[in-house]
């Protein structure tokens, strides 16, 4: 221990001078660390440090480590201490409630939800498989593809789930539950999405550091966007051109043709990601992963008759999976947001400002993979999806003592304001006078944030 009069301080204003990819200093619970070399090797990207570079995270390192995680930090001390470090009593709260999960050992009290996923993950694929080469009937094939459609939401659910905790007895056997679910099964790289989803948990709902909300020139949800913002995730500018204003200005009315389709994007983030220069954790065994399912669900679609029956089929697949994808939007698009890096020191207040749930009876909570309990997902990343609805009223509980918004909506109403959002940003992108909001009471109306 050493005695408080040896100890070296420096001001959170100095620590922030530390900030860059070539100089990267990093505060937990007042402790200065050197994580410069560290980016290059950690498990969760480089993006998810540099968007809390310079400051204190330490509420933000709890939500994604588990204890173990701690006794790996000496190496990288400085020797510094924050001098003008503080916790809010948000963040004491959080804290508290963090270590009590976890004396209580509920981040490892997994159920039997895996067996369960997998069993019936199998039976989907085998009825889609059976249905497709031992039926001639049409309509059996279409059911097939809508079946194809209902295994690849679950078999996301899995793949999320063994992104963000061991799922599997080892890391090893983790790691292959990763890329089966994701590569092979789906098409979607587990390193593309590793590399999104972790930067879209630590920026929720930033503008300009989440790339889920990311979409132009297709969607805005927020007139913000028509000032070309910056994307500090992909490194370019988000242009608001002409063609994006004609896309977002009919946004309300292509939100769901595009969701339908929206798995052609994500094949081709795919490709782009794992063929690009940028370092790809398991490369080859990602590249490996996706030949696999570029090879089984070619040949499946091919057995099919004809070309009709092999559209159709693609394409009830694509309408079915499109309710997931529609989900995903729903737990953000209408929520607050914001431009800038996320702050360390207000991490439970960013969560529970660009979150919102989708209530559902327990016995629906298979069809939405746990992720219907958003914010309790977002504050507890590692938490198994079964343990969610049980926190629920604790999370609830917590936001109501600090005055801040626990949003639990319905499907239909989570649709229905999803669509108030992006009719209002589109509404604001039809005025051609303009590329950025100059109407500052509609933006203090309508934009969210």
């Amino acid at each position: 221990m050493v005695d408080d009069t040896e100890k070296k301080y420096i001001s959170s204003e100095e620590l922030k001078k530390h900030s860059s990819r070539e100089d990267l200093w990093i505060s937990i619970q007042g402790k200065v660390y050197d994580v410069t070399e560290w980016i290059k090797e950690h498990p969760g990207g480089d993006i998810p440090i540099l968007s809390l570079a310079g400051q204190d995270c330490t509420d933000a390192f709890i939500a994604f480590h588990p204890g173990a995680a701690w006794k790996y930090l000496d190496r990288f001390f400085t020797g510094y201490y924050l001098n003008d470090y503080e916790v809010s009593e948000m963040s004491k709260d959080y804290r508290r409630l963090c270590s009590e999960l976890s004396k209580a050992g509920v981040f490892e009290k997994k159920g039997h939800g895996v067996i369960y996923s997998f069993t019936f993950i199998t039976s989907l694929l085998l009825a889609c498989f059976y249905g497709v080469l031992c039926f001639e009937s049409f309509l059996v094939h279409i059911v097939s593809g809508g079946l194809l459609g209902l295994a690849w939401m679950q078999i996301s659910y899995l793949g999320h789930d063994a992104g963000h905790y061991n799922i599997m007895a080892t890391r090893g056997c983790n790691k292959f539950a990763q890329i089966l679910t994701g590569n092979c099964l789906t098409g979607i790289s587990i390193a593309w999405w590793k590399w999104t989803h972790n930067a879209h948990h630590v920026a929720c709902n930033s503008l300009d550091h989440d790339p889920d909300l990311q979409h132009l020139p297709v969607f805005a949800v927020s007139s913000r966007l028509f000032q070309s913002l910056n994307s500090y995730f992909y490194g370019r500018k988000l242009t608001f051109d002409p063609l994006a204003r004609f896309f977002v200005s009919y946004q309300h009315f292509t939100f769901y043709p595009v969701m339908c389709v929206a798995r052609v994007n994500l094949y081709l983030q795919t490709l782009l990601l794992l063929f690009s220069k940028r370092k790809i954790p398991d490369r080859a065994l990602n590249i490996l992963g996706i030949l696999v399912f570029w090879t089984w669900f070619p040949l499946l679609v091919s057995c099919l008759p004809n070309w009709t029956e092999r559209v159709v089929f693609v394409m009830t697949s694509f309408c079915v999976c499109s309710i997931q994808h529609v989900q995903f939007c729903l737990n953000h698009f209408a929520a607050n947001v914001y431009v800038g890096r996320p702050e360390g020191n207000d991490w439970f207040e960013k969560q529970t400002s660009g979150t919102i749930d989708i209530s559902c009876t327990q016995w629906m909570d298979w069809f939405f993979g746990g992720l219907q309990f958003q914010l309790e997902h977002h504050l507890f990343p590692r938490l198994p999806r079964c343990q969610l609805r049980k926190i629920s009223p604790v999370v609830q509980s917590l936001c109501k003592k600090h005055n801040l918004p626990y949003r639990s909506l319905s499907f239909f109403q989570a649709n229905a304001t999803t669509i108030k959002t992006l009719r209002a940003a589109a509404l604001e992108a039809r005025d051609l006078s303009c590329t950025a909001p100059k109407n500052l009471l509609w933006e203090a109306v309508n934009t969210h944030g």
